[in-house]
């Protein structure tokens, strides 16, 4: 039997209802998210954030039923959207309980109609169902690009914190209250582990030399952190035993422009240092080339390479005669002075590296110590022949 109401009262009798019933409705969808979805249950969100949540954004879709001519307000879905990517809640699970929460309101706006004798109730119910899931496509809407504009915002902002404090290790000027272990924290390094510095020319301006590094890094599990000057793009990696080759040879894949990398290191406040030994190994690739190149840990060349200049006028000043000579001649007696020192001053061993006999070494450094008039047989003379070998291979430009 039909009681004769009409659209607008059993609209009415409908929206009287579920505002009469919200509070038990709220009260259930909140246990159900605490329950039913993993992330609720975390610290994340307490249960008077979900309640609040839950509250604001069924009340406005229960006013907005009741009047579906009124303009939006659509303050509820973005002030979710925001408050959950602050919190860190996956998307997918905030959208998950919105669903939810639509489908039990439909299922509190349709308990009137389940008894009513009036059987337009049911073609009302309908229209109050179809504009519900409408304005859930809305809300789903408007909360998604609140949140993804929100994260993009925290992303940035992540990013730049990053940079700052990677700007502050490489300085060595953390800022009061920020040492190296607070940094470390910050920035998910070890306060004293196995450390790098990787220093990588642009391409172009602000253009990474290495693109994508820290990404690439993370994805096989080596955490780093990274700053991007006008000129430079600079890098602290933290290494296990056995993963500085894995890092060489990603490097020498990625790289696009010159790569200088540090000696092995563990104090972070010793990054300073790194950084200056890795931009002193990337002056040793010459310039134009995508190379990558090790500084060797030995005491003397990071002693020599603490000032280039004086580098520069200790090669002038002991090696500048056979500097001067034809290329040739030069190359021959350069290579037979290194491979003398590389093989503890072996005459016997230097000349199986260089394919010649013993006598052929040492009478090419008879020439060089002619030459240089410094004498292998001395120690101050070698120590000058040594340091003078080390900042020759520090420059490209010789």
């Amino acid at each position: 039997m039909s009681t004769g109401l009409g659209q607008e009262s059993r609209l009415a009798l409908l929206v009287e209802h579920a505002e009469h019933n919200l509070s038990r409705l709220i009260d259930q969808h909140t246990t159900y998210m605490i329950t039913e979805i993993d992330v609720y249950r975390s610290e994340a969100v307490s249960r008077d954030d979900v309640r609040r949540s839950v509250e604001h954004n069924m009340r406005y879709l229960v006013s907005a039923v009741r009047d579906p001519a009124a303009p939006r307000d659509l303050s509820a879905p973005r002030e979710t959207g925001r408050r959950r990517a602050h919190q860190g809640v996956p998307l997918p699970e905030v959208l998950r309980a919105y669903r939810t929460g639509i489908s039990a309101l439909w299922d509190l706006f349709s308990e009137p109609a389940r008894d009513a004798r009036d059987s337009s109730m049911l073609d009302t119910l309908i229209s109050v169902g179809k504009f519900l899931w409408q304005l859930g496509d809305e809300y789903s809407i408007e909360l998604t690009e609140s949140y993804r504009a929100t994260t993009a915002d925290l992303l940035v902002s992540q990013h730049q914190r990053r940079s700052a404090l990677a700007e502050a290790l490489f300085t060595g000027s953390p800022g009061e209250g920020a040492g190296p272990w607070e940094l470390s924290k910050l920035l998910g390094l070890p306060a004293d582990g196995d450390l790098i510095v990787v220093a990588s020319e642009n391409s172009s301006t602000a253009e990474e030399g290495l693109p994508r590094i820290e990404t690439r890094l993370s994805e096989r599990g080596i955490n780093s952190a990274w700053r991007l000057t006008p000129a430079l793009q600079m890098g602290v990696v933290s290494l296990r035993t056995g993963e500085r080759d894995e890092l060489i040879a990603l490097l020498e894949d990625k790289a696009r422009a010159r790569v200088g990398v540090s000696p092995v290191y563990q104090l972070l406040k010793d990054t300073p240092r790194a950084l200056h030994l890795a931009r002193v190994a990337l002056t040793g690739v010459r310039p134009g080339r995508a190379e990558v190149r090790v500084f060797e840990a030995s005491p003397l060349a990071a002693l020599v390479a603490q000032d280039m200049d004086e580098g520069k006028r200790i090669v002038s000043r002991v090696l500048g005669a056979v500097l001067e000579l034809p290329a040739d001649d030069r190359e021959v007696l350069l290579d037979t002075l290194r491979a003398w020192f590389d093989h503890a001053g072996s005459a016997e061993h230097a000349a199986e590296q260089l394919y010649c006999h013993p006598n052929t070494v040492r009478y090419r450094l008879r020439r060089v110590q002619e030459l240089t008039g410094r004498s292998l047989a001395e120690p101050y003379g070698i120590a000058d022949l040594a340091a003078a070998l080390q900042a020759l291979h520090l420059d490209p430009m010789y």
